[in-house]
């Protein structure tokens, strides 16, 4: 019974909390506003934390590796073994991810979810659901046990990520294919028509592109997923790794931790997360918008405001552990900025 545990820990933000932090910008010597998303993330992480002005220093990415059935429909320029590959170079620190989190103060842990070969190493964390999805072109990509296991894999991993004290996690992802489930995931929650929202993915060309919207659509009609059951969407067109990613984002609304999501995969395990638990995205920071079409519709579906605008399309947590830079900065300015009475300054007209 984790999972329904963890959703029923999941509460509503601190009202109060927030309005002391909306009050605090206000009396800060700036026009209230004009900061912006700056402002807006201070006001949301008092709400998520019960703090006015917190200080999240501890930072983590989890990025959760599977891999796909449906890759063997040619959904993707790289070869599958690409994943295993990856995540090795995750372990060793090579990654863009890798580099970035150590540019903003975070570390990484990788999540083996499910990719077809395990890597043997100590410093990757095992919660595999099974070695790669079915091909969702043909079937389901799962059984609805297990993508309850992948979800609950994800919970567990937020957790044991909180219990060392971290203050502030991020998703990220590692998969080769998993745009396809994530558009079908998309397609399924928004109705939006495939061939609007299919993206290009590992750099696919427009002739693959079109084919990857027919496999797409060919997989919504043969296994029909039912939008009012995240589960059941995750079991018939999801991926090991973006249950793990909806597992994390529940686990930490339910311990109230903010979790920055990445981009179009993380988008897809926090559109299951809402699914299962329509308050956990209260919980979330958008870290960035993807270039995947896609993306811009499930950040409006999901009601999240992107914080980048970079042209990122890479996955793996790099546009949340980019973002760690804006959220320490929105931090800082409610900490650290003066007050009007304290710089002398007046506030006519201001605030």
């Amino acid at each position: 019974m984790l999972l329904e545990n963890t959703i029923e820990r999941i509460s509503d933000l601190d009202a109060e909390a927030m309005e002391k932090a909306r009050s605090h910008q206000k009396n800060l010597i700036k026009p209230y506003g004009s900061l912006g998303t700056l402002e807006d993330v201070a006001v949301k992480i008092a709400g998520i934390t019960g703090e006015v002005m917190p200080q999240l220093e501890n930072k983590a990415v989890i990025t959760c590796a599977g891999d796909h059935g449906v890759a063997a429909q040619g959904v993707s320029v790289a070869d599958q073994e690409v994943t295993q590959q990856m995540v090795k170079g995750f372990l060793n620190g090579g990654a863009a991810i890798n580099v970035i989190t150590r540019h903003t103060g975070a570390r990484v842990t990788c999540v083996d979810m499910g990719m077809i070969k395990p890597v043997d190493d100590s410093r990757l964390v095992v919660r595999r659901v099974g070695s790669g999805t079915n091909n969702i072109a043909e079937g389901p990509a799962m059984t609805r046990d297990q993508a309850r296991a992948a979800v609950e894999g994800g919970i567990q991993v937020a957790a044991e990520e909180i219990k060392k004290g971290t203050q502030l996690l991020a998703t990220g992802d590692m998969g080769i294919g998993n745009t396809t489930p994530s558009t079908a995931i998309l397609a399924a929650f928004t109705g939006f028509p495939v061939d609007q929202i299919t993206g290009k993915g590992t750099g696919i060309d427009n002739d693959a592109m079109r084919r990857k919207a027919q496999i797409v659509q060919q997989a919504l009609e043969i296994n029909k997923p039912d939008a009012r059951d995240g589960l059941d969407v995750l079991a018939k067109v999801g991926g090991f790794e973006i249950g793990g990613i909806a597992g994390v984002i529940l686990g930490a609304a339910a311990s109230r931790v903010p979790v920055v999501i990445d981009g179009f995969i993380s988008g897809a395990g926090a559109m299951i997360a809402r699914a299962l638990a329509p308050r956990s995205v209260d919980f979330v920071l958008a870290s960035h918008l993807s270039e995947e079409p896609g993306h811009k519709v499930m950040v409006t579906w999901l009601g999240v405001c992107p914080m980048l605008h970079m042209n990122m399309r890479l996955g793996e947590g790099t546009g949340a552990a980019l973002s760690f830079t804006l959220i320490d900065a929105a931090l800082k300015i409610a900490r650290e900025m003066a007050t009007y009475d304290e710089a002398g300054v007046s506030d006519t007209g201001l605030r």
